[in-house]
């Protein structure tokens, strides 16, 4: 017997019906409302919860994984596959734009083609996605191909 997430976590993923992410402290709050307003995601945002804005980034990786959240940050260090293994987490989304709008114009781009048949599209891999981003390169075919787009 695992922890109850381990044991829940794959009821909870067969009855989501919208993307579940895991927020990390440098995604402006701004883009969080709009995660959770406009596009309707599941939103676990690290600001929310004082004792875990000082962990570190290992520690939210460990737990987007164990909390089957894909997470979603500006923080290139995550495309590092030596220090953050893809087959060991949940999926990473690393996000880039030159202003808020930017990224908030991405992620609505995002939910509607990666994440509109899929709640948790990124498993086991990263996707480092762009304001210049092109919608054709919404699934990748594998960690090794999509590690820093």
């Amino acid at each position: 017997m695992g922890t109850l997430w381990s044991e829940l976590g794959p009821v909870a993923d067969a009855v989501a019906e919208r993307p579940r992410v895991y927020a990390d402290a440098n995604v402006p709050s701004g883009l969080v409302a709009h995660m959770r307003e406009r596009l309707k995601w599941d939103v676990l945002s690290v600001m929310d919860h004082p004792d875990l804005r000082r962990a570190r980034d290992a520690e939210h990786y460990r737990l987007a994984r164990q909390l089957r959240r894909t997470l979603v940050t500006l923080d290139r260090d995550y495309l590092d596959d030596r220090k953050f293994p893809p087959e060991q987490g949940a999926g990473v989304l690393v996000i880039a734009a030159p202003d808020e709008r930017g990224l908030a114009k991405l992620l609505s781009r995002l939910d509607a083609q990666l994440f509109a048949s899929d709640t948790l599209p990124l498993d086991g891999r990263k996707l480092h996605a762009h304001s210049d981003w092109d919608s054709a390169e919404a699934a990748p075919a594998s960690p090794e191909k999509n590690r820093d787009r």
